[in-house]
Formats: C-alpha cells, sequence, structure tokens
C-alpha cells in the first residue's frame, strides 16, 4: 500500500479521490437525464437528443478553448472558477420546469466540463513523470467507474425516497464543497506547468493543432467511436423503456453493471495491453465495443441485455483509456491541456449520436444498434492511419 501511494504524487492521489467525489454527484444525475426529462416533463425523442447532444457539442469547442486558457493563466484560476459556475448549473436543473430550457442547461454542463477536465489532467500530468502517465490514465478510468457504480445506485434511491430533483441539488451542493476545497489544496503546492510563450494567440495554436494530421486522424476515429458511446446515455435507456418491463430498474443495472465489470477487469487488461501495442489494443476494444452494441439490437431479455453490457464495457477498457494517453503522447509540453482540450473535438460524435440515435429510434428502431456499431467498427481505419503517419 505504501509503495503504491508512492506511485504518484499526493496532489495526483488528491485530484483522484476528488474525481471520483465528482463523478458520484455526475452520476447521480446525469445518466437518467433522458428519463427524467421523458416521465417527468414529457419530452419527445427528438428533444430528448438535442438535449444530451448539446453537451458534447459545446465540449467539442469548449475543451480547446479551456485547454488553452489554462495553459495561458494557470490550471487553478480556471478549475476554481469552472467548478462553482458547474454548481450554479445543476441548481438550474433542480429548478427548470420546461423540457427547451435543459437543452440551454445541459450545453453549459458540456462547457464546463470541457474546461475543467483538460485542467485537471493537465494538472495531475505536471506532477507526474512521464514513464508513469499511461498508467495515470488507467488509474483515473478507474477513478471514473468506481464513481459509476456508486453514483446511480445512490441517484436511484434518492430519487425513490423523495423528490426526482433533489439528486440535482445534492449535486450542485458536492461541487461547490470541492470548489472550497480547491482553493484550499491548489493554494497549498506550487503549480509546475510550462506556461505558453507569450504572444501565443489562441488563434496561433489553433492554427498549430489543426496542423497536426496525426492528431486529426485520432480524432476522427474519436469521433466515431463516441458516436456508439453516445448511446448509453441516450437511445439505450430508451429503447428499453419501450420493450422490457420496468426499464428504469433494468438500465440502473446496467450502468452498474459496466463500471463493475471495468473495476474488475481493468488491471487484467492494462496488464496484459501494455505487452502490446496502442492499436492492437485499440482495435480490441472496437471489435468488444462493436459487438456489444449490435448485440443490444438482439436483446429480448434481462440476460442478453447483461451479456451486451459485459461486451460492451470490455471494449471501453481495452480502447478508452489510450485516447487520453495517446493526445497526451503527441502534445508538446506547453501545451499539455490545449492539446487535451482539443481532444474534445471528437464529442462531435456526442452530438451527432443522441440525435441520429433519436431518429433511428423513431424510423428503424430494429436496425438502430446494428447501425451505429457498425460506425463504431469504421474508426479502425482512421487509427491505422494516424499511426502510420
Amino acid at each position: 500500500m505504501t509503495k503504491l501511494l508512492q506511485y504518484f504524487h499526493p496532489l495526483v492521489w488528491i485530484i483522484l479521490c476528488g474525481t471520483i467525489f465528482t463523478r458520484i454527484a455526475s452520476f447521480m444525475t446525469m445518466p437518467f437525464l433522458a428519463i427524467y426529462l421523458q416521465k417527468e416533463l414529457g419530452a419527445s425523442p427528438l428533444l430528448i437528443g438535442l438535449t444530451l447532444g448539446v453537451a458534447p457539442l459545446c465540449a467539442t469547442f469548449g475543451g480547446f478553448i479551456g485547454g488553452y486558457l489554462t495553459d495561458k493563466f494557470g490550471r487553478k484560476s480556471v478549475i476554481i472558477t469552472t467548478v462553482f459556475v458547474w454548481s450554479a448549473v445543476f441548481i438550474g436543473f433542480a429548478v427548470a420546469t420546461i423540457a427547451p430550457l435543459f437543452v440551454l442547461l445541459n450545453a453549459l454542463n458540456g462547457l464546463c466540463r470541457s474546461f475543467f477536465e483538460p485542467g485537471t489532467q493537465a494538472l495531475m500530468i505536471d506532477f507526474t513523470e512521464g514513464n508513469k502517465r499511461r498508467r495515470l490514465f488507467s488509474v483515473r478510468y478507474t477513478a471514473i467507474n468506481i464513481a459509476a457504480v456508486i453514483g446511480p445506485l445512490v441517484g436511484v434511491m434518492i430519487s425513490t425516497l423523495s423528490s426526482a430533483v433533489v439528486p440535482f441539488i445534492i449535486t450542485a451542493t458536492m461541487y461547490a464543497l470541492y470548489g472550497l476545497f480547491l482553493i484550499f489544496l491548489l493554494n497549498k503546492y506550487e503549480m509546475r506547468q510550462k506556461m505558453l510563450a507569450a504572444g501565443q494567440s489562441i488563434q496561433h495554436i489553433f492554427r498549430v493543432v489543426l496542423a497536426d494530421r496525426k492528431l486529426l486522424l485520432f480524432l476522427a476515429g474519436g469521433i466515431l467511436i463516441n458516436v456508439g458511446y453516445s448511446q448509453f446515455d441516450s437511445t439505450l435507456p430508451q429503447y428499453i423503456q419501450l420493450n422490457i418491463a420496468d426499464g428504469v430498474k433494468l438500465f440502473s443495472l446496467l450502468i452498474a453493471l459496466n463500471a463493475t465489470v471495468v473495476l474488475l477487469l481493468q488491471l487484467p487488461i492494462s496488464m496484459l495491453t501494455e505487452k502490446i501495442s496502442i492499436m492492437k489494443s485499440l482495435t480490441i476494444g472496437i471489435l468488444f465495443f462493436a459487438g456489444g452494441l449490435m448485440l443490444f439490437g438482439l436483446a429480448d431479455s434481462y440476460w442478453l441485455f447483461i451479456v451486451a453490457m459485459i461486451i460492451f464495457s470490455t471494449g471501453e477498457i481495452f480502447a478508452f483509456p489510450m485516447m487520453n494517453a495517446i493526445i497526451e503522447e503527441i502534445a508538446p509540453e506547453t501545451q499539455k491541456a490545449t492539446y487535451l482540450g482539443a481532444s474534445q473535438f471528437k464529442n462531435i460524435g456526442g452530438f451527432i449520436g443522441p440525435m441520429f440515435g433519436g431518429w433511428l429510434l423513431i424510423h428503424f428502431e430494429a436496425q438502430l444498434f446494428f447501425v451505429i456499431g457498425f460506425a463504431v467498427l469504421m474508426s479502425v481505419p482512421f487509427y491505422y492511419r494516424a499511426f502510420k503517419s
């Protein structure tokens, strides 16, 4: 245990624990947003798709801006400001009474995440040696999934015992408390980041990033993967609600199962992926990921949905931690947050996915997950070209 704790800097472990804390808050609410809009406000599938898709759309553009500001003005100020704005957004979710307002609120939610995530990741990179950074992203992914096990279960319990808006209020409170803690914590440590040189405007950095062909190919592959992953929070709960009795219960189980599988298999699979190339790990992950999606389209019972989720989750373990690790490796030292922020451009798939999935759900329900699974498979050629460039 002592060796484990010494592997990363204390600040890194604290941020990882903070990741669990804030993600528990998020997982109490956001996975159920589609169901909340459907049941409480009577929103249509297309409006639900727009609401869920607008967050990654804002993250697509906000991530680059947030990353640039973090590299330019420092991790501390951007992280702390963002977390308090984020708290206010969840208060908005709690008091909003009309479905269209959720489009604006979720846009702000996506924008806050796109500022906060590159900043905290870059902060941990600043305090982590180069040979430990690939492991760092795997541990961070595990931390997120610890929260994904706890958060939805807590959210269901709170919603059962009280009003459906209470989880939003609790989430807002948790973000505010974390912000106060960060004010104390980040003043305790001297920041180590390598700042952008004077005169490097956001327009200049944007041109530099767009000229990086390898990055653009990685982003194209990531967009297609995110088209598939976005169905988890958007069309999958609606599909289950339409086809399975007590769909909310099954979807809650699948969320917890997804995180549990990742927690159980993360260590053995990460040990395996360290012995094979990143491209092989990505390809294996994409094949499992697409296979799980297609099996959702065949499932007509609890057990088939459970098997599909296990396959889907195994694909995540192989592929997802590698996606940020790749971006960190190709990023210049002074532009870590900018590149991590630019990697948010892959979230355009998260904007297209829910609306495309919502349209397929209305017109081609039986073919929905086969079409999406095929789109995910199409990411493989982009990754192959990126590694060869």
